[in-house]
Order: structure tokens, then C-alpha cells, then sequence
């Protein structure tokens, strides 16, 4: 719960959205240590919320991780979030030449194997607005696409 809420503060999401997240990041269950099928809802991260401000422990948490974060070299700033999806197809889909479609590519993830595209997204951490959008085949490393979903606005990504 408490990873929960330093995504919350650092990516300023609510907490219908922070649920909403769970669902579909997998990098933020990850790091929150929780599997899908035990996400917890909106109702119990507003009452360990409502707990951590009562205390006012949730910005003495916060300080902390920047601490040590500067510790390391490292700093805590707004930016931009992206997330990747792997769109897969049958691996027999032909083009209107009755080739195989030269964009799409194999990937494997968690130790099984797509055929398709990725798309990723852009989204502010701010608004939560989707800003920018690219695809390629599933065998480009994710690294590739990033540099096409900036605008040249953030702070940090």
C-alpha cells in the first residue's frame, strides 16, 4: 500500500485512477508487489490515503524517498508517462499481395512468443492526457519508440 501511494504522489493519480492503473500497467503492480487478481480498489487506497494524511506521514514519506533518491545521484520531477502494448495478430495474416506483412515481427514476453505490432502512448502525468502515439513491429526494443512520443516539454520521462 505504501508503493501505492508514492506512485499516487508521483505521478499524481487519484485514486479511482491509481485502481484504474493497476489494472492496466503491469510495471506499476510490480512495483506495488501486487498481483491482478488482488489489486485493491478505489475504497481501500482512499482509507490507507486518508491514514498516511491523518499521521501526516504521506509528505515525511515523500521528503524521505527525494533524500535518498539525491543520495544516489538521482532527482524526482514531473514528466511524461509511456506504455507500450504488444498488438497481436494470427502469424499467417497476409497482406492484399498475399505476403506476409513485412512490419509485422515476433517478440517474446514473459517467456511466451507474440506475432504483431507494439503501439505505445504518450501520456501527460499532469492531465493524464494521451499527447502522443507510435507503432512498431513487436521486435523493436521499447527505447526505440520513446524518443517519438516526446514533445520536448518534460521535465523528465
Amino acid at each position: 500500500m505504501l508503493r501505492m501511494h508514492c506512485v499516487q504522489l508521483c505521478y499524481n493519480v487519484s485514486d479511482p485512477g491509481m485502481e484504474d492503473m493497476l489494472y492496466r500497467v503491469e510495471s506499476v503492480r510490480h512495483f506495488s508487489g501486487i498481483r491482478l487478481e488482488k489489486v485493491s480498489d478505489e475504497t481501500m487506497i482512499l482509507n490507507f490515503r486518508h491514514l498516511l494524511e491523518r499521521q501526516g506521514l504521506g509528505r515525511v514519506l515523500f521528503e524521505i524517498i527525494k533524500e535518498y533518491l539525491a543520495e544516489q545521484g538521482l532527482m524526482l520531477k514531473k514528466g511524461a508517462v509511456m506504455d507500450a502494448s504488444i498488438i497481436a495478430v494470427p502469424s499467417s495474416t497476409k497482406n492484399r499481395k498475399r505476403e506476409r506483412d513485412s512490419e509485422m515481427k515476433q517478440t517474446k514476453k514473459r517467456n511466451q512468443w507474440h506475432f504483431g505490432m507494439k503501439l505505445y502512448i504518450g501520456v501527460d502525468d499532469q492531465s493524464g492526457l494521451v499527447h502522443s502515439l507510435a507503432s512498431t513491429a513487436a521486435n523493436v526494443h521499447d527505447m526505440i519508440a520513446s524518443e517519438r512520443l516526446l514533445h520536448g516539454e518534460e521535465v523528465c520521462v
